[in-house]
């Protein structure tokens, strides 16, 4: 299982939980009620998952509120990336 890196892009208007994929990284808008962003990043960590097994892991040291909400969002995210995976792998939809 790999670890991958989670960080968190403050700017003066967004802030982004940025997620590091396979071929490129994904953002996910902390300051933003768009549910549709979160779709499609979860739809394309699917796409990875099929590749092999991966969590995430926060590398932010601010301990803002961002950093608390991030936290738990990727503990909740690496539980359900294990269990997507497990499901993956017992319908054979694993790429070799």
């Amino acid at each position: 299982m790999e670890t991958k890196k989670a960080t968190i892009r403050r700017e003066e208007k967004n802030t982004y939980l940025v997620l590091a994929g396979i071929d490129q990284s994904y953002e996910i808008v902390l300051t933003d009620d768009n549910p549709n962003n979160i779709k499609s990043v979860f739809n394309n960590l699917l796409k990875d998952l099929k590749r092999g097994l991966f969590i995430y892991k926060l590398d932010d040291k601010n301990g803002d509120l961002y950093s608390h909400v991030c936290e738990e969002y990727i503990r909740q995210l690496n539980v359900e990336l294990k269990a997507v995976f497990d499901e993956l792998n017992d319908y054979a939809l694993l790429e070799p």
